[in-house]
């Protein structure tokens, strides 16, 4: 059976996070994906964690992560040799995925412009932190930078200790799905006009739309919608150490009975002080000092059980060796094993949708220019 993007030939020009994580979707659903790297490699290449604490180039966890199921090509743009022959590659392909400066591409002569008329049907998905143009179009910008100027965070930490970014590399992997949904429907387009498109990606405006209800309620009323709280709204919505990690737990009036039988504690159901919503929010240190009590007696895996058989939302926060042994995403494919002639075999996270078992197929990352030799001949370069 024939994976969804069969057919397709992608060029990712593009480094680090954004543009891979775009390529990567991509491969996994059967495109063809060549990435042009400059002699040194994509700097992903140079970010650990890597085997055993030893650097290495072709065992970075995060590039090895990023770049499964694609050809490595090695050109440096800036030799006139290869940049003929990367247009030329590009000449060929039905999407380009770009994460560079508009006016480092204009240097190069790799601008939409100029790379239509070679080719009418591409499509050029850029991807940059605050996209082609308006006044911050040519400013540089990572992925803490789109993080804080998208708005994320200013909603995210305490109120005492101001704002905070959210773990890992969210807002770059934000412009990736979005620039592969962007580009799917951009193919299709093309497919269906004849021509292509400009697919034009701001880092900064794929973080806005996710702040759910801040903006407009900010524009009706002058104000946020809110605080940040941290890891609790209130004590029956938060996160609460637990004795062998931290659990959450968000309760709605309809669950406090069932909740207080789960936890053993149904005289608090008796407690005028908790007898409401309305009296539980005006008592909430209170009752947030009971349940960080109870909460540091209980063992996250039991208790989550006990919850599910009550009808108690609570959960559990996920280490990464918690993610690995899931029995949900385990039943769902969602770990693949896939093995490297450097690194080694390492457990990998699959795709972040499911369309059936023969949708997606990862393969490995590859060696640094592996597959020069055999794309430039395919091309006549």
């Amino acid at each position: 059976m024939s994976r969804p993007l069969e057919g397709l030939r992608v060029v990712e020009f593009g480094t680090f996070v954004s543009a891979p994580y775009c390529g990567k979707l991509f491969a996994g659903y059967g495109a063809e994906v060549i990435k042009v790297e400059p002699p040194g490699g994509d700097i992903a290449r140079a970010h650990g964690p890597f085997p055993r604490g030893e650097p290495n180039p072709e065992a970075s966890a995060l590039f090895l992560y990023l770049n499964t199921g694609k050809q490595s090509v090695v050109l440096d743009p800036r030799e006139p040799a290869d940049r003929e022959r990367l247009l030329r590659l590009i000449a060929t392909a039905d999407v380009l995925i770009e994460n560079y400066r508009p006016a480092d591409l204009r240097a190069l002569g790799l601008d939409f412009a100029t790379l239509s008329e070679r080719n009418p049907r591409l499509v050029m998905v850029s991807i940059t932190p605050f996209g082609q143009s308006g006044p911050y179009a040519e400013y540089r910008g990572d992925n803490l930078i789109a993080f804080a100027m998208g708005g994320q965070m200013y909603i995210t930490g305490t109120l005492e200790g101001g704002p905070l970014k959210n773990g890992g590399y969210q807002a770059d992997y934000q412009g990736g799905l979005n620039a592969f949904s962007a580009a799917v429907l951009a193919v299709l387009a093309a497919e269906r006009d004849g021509v292509g498109q400009h697919v034009d990606i701001s880092i900064q405006r794929c973080m806005a739309p996710i702040l759910e209800a801040s903006i407009p309620y900010y524009c009706y009323l002058g104000q946020w919608s809110g605080i940040r709280r941290g890891n609790h709204m209130a004590s029956f919505i938060g996160v609460y150490p637990c004795a062998d990690g931290h659990i959450g737990i968000h309760l709605m009036p309809r669950n406090w009975k069932p909740f207080l039988e789960v936890i053993g504690r149904p005289d608090l159901g008796e407690d005028p002080r908790f007898a409401t919503q309305a009296d539980r929010v005006q008592h909430n240190d209170e009752l947030m000092a009971e349940l960080y009590a109870w909460a540091a007696t209980e063992t996250k895996h039991d208790l989550y059980r006990r919850a599910g058989a009550g009808r108690a939302p609570i959960a559990f926060v996920h280490t990464m060796q918690d993610l690995i042994e899931s029995p949900q995403l385990t039943a769902r494919g969602f770990l693949r094993r896939i093995d490297h002639p450097v690194a080694g075999e390492a457990v990998y996270p699959g795709p972040p949708w499911w369309m059936g078992p023969a949708d997606w197929d990862a393969g490995r990352a590859p060696l640094l220019g592996e597959h020069t030799s055999v794309v430039l001949e395919s091309i006549g370069a």
